[in-house]
């Protein structure tokens, strides 16, 4: 079954073959290039990382290097105790990506974690961008230019540019387009069983990228088919296929994730729901009409005030492309999928406004549709914002299928096809013009310590114990995350950047972008945040070496090229009464001897 109809022979659309096939290699090559424009700086320099964004790069560089892990050391793949010791990360609960952490192993080796990070990010958009150009010219649309200008969209549209700022787990939809197209395949007559099976284990490889766009993709191919099925009275036939099909698919789908899914929600190191502060990140009603900052026609400081921060600028279309698509939906409005497509369009919108609509950077004091199911069992976990990531593709679909009826209004009406291609190509270029990517800014990331690189920390690991770095691991100071990620989580680290619950009274075990602090954890970030020493109190003293104890501390190790690197060390030599020596290139304190 296609959307779009049965593919016509004799016209442009049949020529699979001969000049099509240049044209299907001229698509990729186009995705390729965009993709590598995106990330030019990193190959360029490969010292140098996301500027925006250098704390969910240095996790996913350990989660590349986990999935190597688990392939060499037949590590337990769901959980890890190679951070945050002893209490160890619930990876289920986190952005694991087992889907490309494991095939992407020899890479990992070969080439360290930090490559294989930017493989991933660049080949994600690739393709993201290639399976929606096969499925739009082979299933949906059934011709490629239109096809093209879609997938372009899909991929590389301000928002996905976006969150290319180090979530590559999130700019590697490619396993979207073939959901979507296995789902319309349910109905074939006689393959339920055949269809069933591969929709249900192309489910479980999205489910191991990023489970918060499947769960965005399942309710719009709900919206969609049930449109399809309303609008189309002969599709209804085929509910019996589709549905045996369905059924499958999910048991497929159970079968394989009960277990994983189980770790997720109920084993250690489970939570219960983002926090209100992250689950406060939503879109701005403006930011819609506006710039990304990584758009032609954007800059930083007009979209500083309507996103969160340069990674979550999930909408950003500007108003000419918000204009078309408008005008698309009433062009195109008695097709059902054009009518579905808009009112999932406008669900998404709504839900990404959060539970209070905010206006230019300004409380507006009205409710979102989103307060009443932002505390609901899985929703809880979605950050609101994300809803209008899931416009992408549906804006990519639309404009395909505007540029195919474009294309059939030029070929029923030969006079005037200069007239149509030059109106169709002025409204395009007006609208996406402004939006084409720039390349990501780069920082140049300082080397890692020769104390690491040398496996100088090996006896000090030894029966057990964990490095601890000054300050502890979060979201200000994720260094120490590449660090352990260059050793193949060899060193093994205390605390650390991951989501986890927070376990202190009456929290209600909300995810923390870390563990639970201890007292010598709060005393260190608020050494770092003031640069000056507080008064050390015997108390200190003693929860300082509890704490040690907790962490099965062998060393405790502090980078001298931080700013606050000074009041850092006289912190902890106060604390412990060790006197620090440089080794390797950063302040190392010998507490075995303490905590033993």
């Amino acid at each position: 079954m296609t959307v779009a109809g049965p593919v016509e022979e004799g016209s442009e659309r049949s020529g699979w073959t001969g000049q099509g096939r240049w044209v299907d290699v001229a698509a990729v090559l186009s995705f390729a290039l965009l993709a590598f424009w995106v990330t030019a700086r990193f190959w360029v320099c490969p010292s140098h990382g996301i500027r925006d964004n250098r704390n969910d790069q240095a996790q996913f560089e350990w989660m590349m290097a986990h999935g190597a892990r688990v392939v060499t050391h037949f590590a337990y793949p769901f959980t890890s105790d190679r951070m945050n010791v002893p209490d160890g990360v619930n990876l289920m609960a986190n952005t694991s990506v087992l889907s490309v952490s494991l095939p992407m192993t020899p890479i990992t080796l070969l080439f360290g974690p930090r490559a294989a990070f930017l493989v991933f990010l660049t080949a994600g958009m690739i393709a993201t961008g290639i399976a929606w150009y096969f499925v739009l010219s082979r299933v949906v649309i059934g011709s490629r230019g239109p096809a093209w200008l879609g997938a372009g969209f899909c991929a590389f549209a301000p928002a996905m540019v976006s969150h290319a700022n180090a979530h590559p787990n999130i700019v590697s939809q490619f396993v979207v387009p073939l959901i979507v197209w296995r789902t319309l395949r349910l109905a074939e007559p006689g393959r339920w069983l055949r269809n069933g099976v591969l929709l249900g284990l192309l489910v479980v490889w999205q489910a191991f990228i990023n489970l918060e766009i499947l769960l965005m993709t399942a309710i719009g191919l709900g919206v969609v088919v049930t449109a399809l099925a309303l609008g189309r009275p002969e599709l209804r036939r085929r509910v019996r296929p589709f549905c045996a099909g369905l059924g499958v698919a999910a048991a497929v789908a159970g079968v394989l994730l009960a277990y994983p899914l189980h770790v997720q929600f109920f084993g250690p190191g489970a939570y219960r729901g983002l926090s209100p502060l992250i689950r406060g990140y939503r879109t701005d009603l403006a930011a819609f009409f506006a710039w990304s900052r990584e758009s032609v026609a954007g800059d930083a400081r007009s979209s500083a005030r309507l996103a969160k921060n340069a990674t979550e600028e999930n909408a950003f279309f500007g108003w000419p492309l918000v204009v078309l698509v408008a005008a698309l939906v009433w062009w195109l409005r008695r097709s059902p999928v054009v009518l579905g497509l808009a009112a999932l369009g406008l669900i998404f919108a709504l839900f990404s406004l959060g539970r209070e609509i905010r206006l230019d950077g300004r409380e507006t004091g009205i409710p979102g549709p989103w307060a009443p199911l932002e505390k609901l069992p899985i929703l809880h976990s979605v950050v609101p914002t994300r809803w209008s990531l899931a416009l992408t593709p549906i804006i990519g679909v639309l404009l395909a299928l505007g540029a195919e009826q474009a294309r059939t209004l030029a070929r029923r009406h030969p006079d005037a096809r200069p007239q149509i291609w030059f109106a169709t190509a002025t409204v395009l270029a007006m609208a996406l013009l402004p939006i084409l990517p720039t390349p990501l800014p780069s920082i140049r990331l300082d080397p890692t310590p020769g104390f690491v690189t040398s496996g100088a920390w090996r006896p000090y690991v030894a029966g057990g114990r964990s490095i601890v770095t000054l300050p502890t691991p979060d979201t200000t100071y994720p260094d120490p995350l590449r660090w352990s990620a260059e050793t193949r989580l060899e060193m093994p680290l205390a605390r650390g950047y991951f989501l986890a619950p927070d376990t202190r009274p009456g929290a209600g075990r909300v995810a923390l972008f870390s563990a639970t602090p201890r007292p010598t954890s709060s005393y260190f970030s608020t050494v770092r945040r003031t640069d000056a020493v507080p008064p050390i109190t015997p108390q200190d003293r003693v929860a300082a070496v509890d704490d040690l104890r907790y962490w099965r501390a062998g060393a405790v190790i502090l980078d001298p090229r931080l700013k606050q690197a000074e009041a850092l060390r006289r912190a902890m030599t106060e604390l412990t009464g060790i006197t620090p020596v440089l080794n390797g290139g950063v302040w190392l304190w010998d507490v075995r001897p303490l905590v033993d």
